[in-house]
């Protein structure tokens, strides 16, 4: 493999290049986003060289789309006229059912394969990239197209490990379901914690410790990116919030049981024997 295009230069899209680089790859990597944007992954060391759209997907070996969810749709929408021949297409976008639907529709079967770095962080930008990002994380790939024909796809996946990330594969449909809980749904109860401490005790940030440091970590993440994903997975988010509000109701009656039983699913989460 010659050359890796990466459409969308920022936290993830930075990292991916620079873990490239550090997993060995030693061909070309170029970028495509904005010209300020490319001038900061360029002296990151992120990329080599920005492009066009057209002309990195008429060159590349691979195009990683790291773009919020719905541009990576109006990316697929628009490819297939000057992607090459050879040219596999996978993306970084934290829902998955409608892009896959979409690139089902523009693109053929064999030049796509849809994949989510479960990794990120709440700083934005190519100068949050980190070439570690991907260390221990999950990356997920559509189940649906995992044994897509094409060369580059074994690479890929060589890389994933090369990362150490934990290759994981899963239907979009249940992707986007376990994610509502595992990602979406944190998000949602961090922002909402401090919405709620800035309108009704905004003092309490004077005694302020660890806990509500650690709880309110993911309240500075953007809504611009959150719209996206949130709009994509509304039905998903939407249940696992329900489901949240009433477990806070619950702890009104029986919060000896809630303890343990949040207690029990933190160990377990942590590997952690009772």
């Amino acid at each position: 493999m010659r050359q890796v295009a990466i459409v969308g230069v920022g936290l993830i899209g930075g990292s991916f290049g620079l873990a490239l680089r550090k997993a060995g790859f030693s061909g070309t990597i170029v970028g495509v986003s904005s010209e300020r944007t490319i001038e900061k992954a360029l002296a990151c060391g992120a990329i080599d060289r920005g492009m066009t759209l057209d002309e990195a997907a008429e060159s590349s070996d691979l195009l990683f789309l790291a773009q919020p969810i719905y541009a990576i749709m109006e990316t697929l929408e628009k490819l297939l006229p000057t992607l090459g021949r050879n040219t596999l297409v996978t993306d970084a976008g934290s829902t998955k059912r409608e892009i896959t639907e979409t690139a089902a529709r523009f693109l053929p079967r064999d030049l796509f394969l849809g994949g989510h770095p479960m990794a990120g962080g709440e700083k934005r930008g190519v100068e949050a990239a980190r070439a570690d990002l991907f260390v221990g994380r999950r990356w997920v790939l559509d189940v649906n197209r995992f044994n897509v024909g094409h060369p580059a796809a074994t690479v890929f996946r060589k890389w994933i490990r090369e990362f150490g990330a934990q290759e994981v594969l899963l239907d979009p449909k249940r992707h986007d379901r376990l994610v509502a809980w595992a990602s979406h749904l944190p998000q949602l109860a961090s922002t909402a914690l401090a919405s709620a401490i800035q309108d009704s005790m905004p003092e309490a940030q004077t005694v302020a410790g660890p806990g509500v440091m650690d709880m309110t970590r993911l309240a500075m993440s953007s809504w611009d990116l959150w719209n996206d994903i949130l709009a994509t997975n509304s039905l998903e988010v939407g249940a696992a919030l329900d489901a949240y509000i009433s477990k806070l109701q619950d702890m009104r009656q029986d919060m000896a049981r809630e303890f343990a039983n949040g207690s029990a699913f933190a160990k377990s989460l942590r590997g952690e024997n009772e």
